[in-house]
């Protein structure tokens, strides 16, 4: 729909609300501009907050063997990091206020609250992106030592090939494009689902520079690269919010009831997810460093202490019991906080200063010192952040569901949760057993890891329902409310992407074709030197393979419904694909990935061979799975051919075979006619 009107202004019972007379507007507008100021002038702050925490210190570009910058360029590239991450946040925290708060009218279109909402989401990630873009720029000559004139007189192309070979100016740069999307966007459409969708992107945009940040290297950096992205992810949700919902109180929005709970709940929730991932990544960047004299340790110490502030200030809003005041107060200083940590990004974290990394320590994030066996398949573990400990939180959120429908004296097939437990278990073998450890290093070990998450664990996830167990849990939001999970999921489910992802032919094309696009391009190669980008595959393997899985064999009801035949029809299609790609691997004289495993350099494994053992376990564990679906598959067509049995035996006996009557009654016409 069209954002060219606006939606007419509501009094709180539904009616049109009469307007102000002319005289009375004048103080009400003024008084409205009061967090558009504010919030300008927090801005302000932070930016200054993260000139002065660096002033003066050259360590990042020494330690770097970097030309040092000039202070300006030095100062204008925080500056415009600091307008970016504001712009997100505000992007962020306006349009989930649209689309999670406030309350929309019935025909799905936001209300009046939302509408402002929605406003302000596409300015500020309007100027967000553009300030983005800014930071990428800005930090190419920040750490190249070309000046900016210079940059600019190579043209766009010069500037985006240089930005293309450094990760944090890339990053930057991604960021900005992300939300220019997401601006438009958010000046295209009046829903409340594309507002509150908008929301999580702009959000998630800052997870690409956190994914790259600098201190984000060497050893430990696969633990504080995904803390960093929690912690940048979780911190701009919070602070936006707090920034949002302020303006929100401001024009009279109402925050009792589910509004309130809902505000109190995400608040709570991404304060606690700032928070951890703040601690493991403060613990890892100053691990066995040297504490006294560090000015990246006393900013930090200086974020630490109003950090506490805003665990106590978040757990009183989170009780209900916080003054109104509190909340703005709150997020100036959640504001400064980001700052701070922004203008670490630019001094050395203690961690670098003690020890030299290993070549493998700075490639993989750790050592691997012995051969692989069936024993450190069960020894070394290496725990992923995002997928073990996403894993534990998938089965927790399952069992609580379980157990809200059994309060209920509801029962739930105990199949369906094993499989999903099962599920569970599996991504955390894959990625935090001796499986994850050796995966980046070893090619078959990786091929094991890739086969477990996009052919296993999807089946078994698939098999548990989870879509139709929290529809059954969750209460609807009820009417007036602002839409609730329930809501969000279902939107989710029949919503257009999920409609063309889980197409048949869609799901079998990307679940085949990817496996060649990622293994016999230089995609793979590049993807390899990255912890990022080893997570990236992960989440591609397990998207993929749900969504190809789903509509085959899961208990949930797909967007796209095939008959059992069909459903075996593209099962068996898909099934060759795999055996050559597998064979493709095994005979193949190239080395995939050479030039990184070579840098890896395990003493006691031939490449090649390593890849053919590869390609072998692609082949046989491919086929393996498939017999499994194949057998459930089958069964589910018995099972759902009794059932239909069953059902005409049950309504024959209602109405005495009316419909056999019927039919051997036609037959009869059918002879006296012929």
């Amino acid at each position: 729909m069209s954002a060219s009107t606006e939606p007419a202004a509501t009094s709180s019972d539904g009616a049109a609300a009469p307007a102000a007379p002319g005289g009375s507007r004048g103080p009400a507008r003024a008084g409205r501009l009061v967090p558009t100021l504010a919030a300008l002038a927090a801005v302000v702050l932070c930016a200054v907050v993260a000139v002065v925490a660096t002033a003066g210190d050259t360590g990042f570009w020494q330690q770097g063997g970097l030309p040092v910058p000039p202070r300006w360029l030095a100062s204008a590239a925080l500056v415009a990091k600091v307008c970016a991450v504001a712009g997100a946040a505000l992007a962020a925290g306006s349009l989930l206020v649209a689309g999670v708060i406030a309350a929309p009218q019935a025909s799905g279109t936001v209300g009046v609250h939302g509408y402002r909402g929605l406003r302000r989401g596409a300015l500020t990630a309007l100027l967000g992106g553009v300030a983005a873009i800014g930071a990428g720029w800005l930090s190419v000559a920040d750490t190249t030592g070309v000046s900016p004139g210079d940059l600019a007189g190579a043209g766009p192309f010069g500037w985006l090939g240089a930005a293309a070979t450094l990760e944090e100016p890339l990053g930057w740069t991604l960021a900005g494009v992300l939300l220019l999307l997401v601006a438009a966007g958010a000046a295209t459409f009046l829903s409340w689902r594309a507002a509150g969708g908008l929301g999580v992107l702009a959000a998630v945009s800052t997870a690409l520079p956190a994914a790259v940040h600098p201190a984000a290297t060497g050893a430990g950096h696969d633990w504080s690269g995904d803390a960093n992205v929690v912690r940048a992810v979780a911190g701009v949700v919070w602070l936006g919010l707090a920034a949002a919902v302020t303006a929100y109180r401001v024009h009279g929005g109402p925050v009792d009831h589910a509004a309130g709970r809902r505000i109190r709940a995400l608040l709570a929730g991404s304060g606690v997810l700032y928070l951890a991932g703040e601690v493991v990544f403060q613990l890892v960047v100053t691990d066995a460093g040297p504490l006294a004299g560090s000015r990246y340790v006393g900013v930090a110490v200086v974020a630490a202490v109003l950090l506490a502030l805003l665990v106590a200030g978040t757990a009183l809003l989170a009780r209900g019991t916080a003054p109104r005041v509190l909340l703005p107060v709150l997020a100036l200083v959640g504001g400064v906080v980001g700052a701070l940590g922004i203008a670490t990004t630019r001094l050395v974290p203690p961690r670098f200063l003690a020890t030299d990394d290993t070549a493998m320590q700075a490639l993989i994030g750790w050592d691997v010192t012995r051969p692989f066996s069936a024993v450190t398949v069960l020894t070394e573990w290496r725990w992923n952040l995002l997928f073990g400990t996403g894993a534990l939180l998938m089965a927790g959120g399952y069992l609580y569901g379980v157990h809200v429908l059994r309060t209920r004296g509801v029962t739930w097939p105990v199949g369906r949760t094993v499989a999903w437990l099962l599920g569970c278990a599996t991504l955390v073998l894959a990625t935090s057993s001796g499986l994850g450890f050796y995966s980046p290093a070893m090619f078959s070990v990786h091929m094991m890891s890739h086969m477990t998450l996009n052919m296993l664990a999807p089946i078994l996830l698939s098999l548990g329902g989870v879509v139709t167990l929290a529809l059954r849990a969750l209460r609807p939001a009820g009417r007036g409310n602002p839409p609730g999970p329930r809501e969000w999921l279902l939107a989710a489910v029949h919503s257009p992407i999920a409609k063309a992802l889980t197409h048949p032919a869609v799901a079998a094309i990307v679940f085949v074709g990817s496996f060649y696009l990622l293994y016999f391009t230089p995609l793979f190669d590049g993807a390899l030197r990255f912890h990022w980008s080893h997570q990236l595959m992960n989440l591609h393997f397990v998207l993929v393979g749900y969504l190809f899985f789903w509509p085959l064999i899961g208990v949930d009801t797909a967007p796209h419904k095939l008959p059992h035949l069909g459903r075996l029809a593209l099962l068996l299609a898909t099934m060759p694909f795999h055996a050559f790609f597998g064979i493709s691997v095994m005979v193949s004289s190239d080395v995939l990935g050479e030039n990184f495993y070579r840098q890896v350099g395990l003493p006691w494994m031939d490449l090649l061979d390593d890849q053919r053992t590869g390609g072998g376990i692609a082949w046989g564990t491919g086929e393996i799975p498939m017999l499994l679906v194949m057998i459930v598959l089958v069964y589910q067509w018995s099972r759902d051919d009794s059932r239909e049995a069953q059902r005409h035996d049950r309504q024959a006996d209602r109405d005495d075979d009316a419909e056999l009557k019927a039919y051997n009654e036609m037959l009869a016409q059918l002879r006296r006619g012929g």
